[in-house]
């Protein structure tokens, strides 16, 4: 007779649960006492960190914080900007990996490792002809000039390129035999079932661009073009620092990001594990 399975213990379990939820807590901690510098004055600052809660609560520092700047105008700009560089992205990044991954042309991997190979270049290092060039074409202090640099990356030339792998080359036979030239092929074929990796580089360069903060330091001078990040250095002046409020700002600066991640995260995951399957 085989002997009865004894049950596992919920131990094991029991102790896993736990820890995540303590590392969910220390995730969440920042967060918290960033609300509770938010709410309160900046002569109670020093106290929050004694008593750890406010004297008083102050929640009119969320209003002040578009007395004192032109918040409304930073936010539009940092959507503005973070929109149209997500979308350009997306357009010029598909249509590069649809050229490195379904046409077949001579010395295309050896270009696309070249391509690949920017990667390893650091940003600080082109900033400055970036700058120049920028300057020569007469984008300097202008939407354009915020924008155009940023349309064009090779992480996501190479993250679409891994997910167009994954599909079948059949799929493009067949619709050419139908009489699909590249571009049928790459709008009603090839782009519809890459919609994962789209949204995964959307996301990645929303977020990117959205806190995007050396580039339009440097490439603005006017408070009208201000994005959020760099709006928020206005708090920060010779006077002190007004930290109550910039956590207020930071706070309300986050709220579009993490709406962004809570509505696509499934998307997110997705994208991430079919464009793991093939190197």
């Amino acid at each position: 007779m085989t002997e009865p399975r004894s049950k596992p213990s919920p131990l094991p379990k029991a102790a896993i649960f736990v820890g995540l939820v303590l590392l969910g807590f220390t995730f969440v901690v920042p967060f918290l006492w960033q609300i509770l510098i938010s709410l309160s004055s900046l002569t109670d600052v020093d106290l929050l960190t004694q008593t750890g809660y406010p004297p008083v609560v102050k929640p009119e520092n969320y209003p002040q914080v578009f007395e004192k700047v032109d918040f409304a105008r930073y936010f539009f700009n940092s959507f503005f900007v973070a929109g149209w560089v997500t979308l350009l992205q997306v357009i010029t990044s598909s249509m590069a990996a649809y050229a490195f991954s379904r046409v077949r042309w001579p010395g295309r991997d050896r270009v696309f490792l070249l391509y690949l190979a920017t990667l390893m270049i650091p940003g600080v290092v082109l900033m400055v002809p970036n700058f120049a060039v920028t300057l020569a074409l007469g984008l300097f202090n202008n939407y354009w000039g915020l924008i155009i640099p940023g349309a064009f990356t090779a992480y996501g030339t190479f993250l679409l390129r891994q997910f167009m792998l994954t599909i079948p080359t059949s799929l493009d036979e067949a619709a050419s035999i139908d009489g699909a030239g590249h571009w049928r092929i790459f709008t009603q074929v090839v782009l519809p079932l890459t919609r994962p990796g789209l949204i995964v580089l959307a996301i990645f360069s929303f977020l990117g661009n959205y806190n995007s903060f050396f580039w339009p330091l440097i490439l603005t001078k006017d408070d009208n073009l201000r994005t959020l990040p760099i709006g928020l250095l206005a708090f920060d002046s010779t006077y002190g620092r007004e930290t109550p409020l910039i956590m207020a700002a930071s706070l309300m600066a986050m709220i579009p990001p993490v709406i962004l991640f809570l509505c696509l995260q499934k998307y997110l995951v997705k994208g991430i594990q079919i464009g793991a399957v093939k190197g």
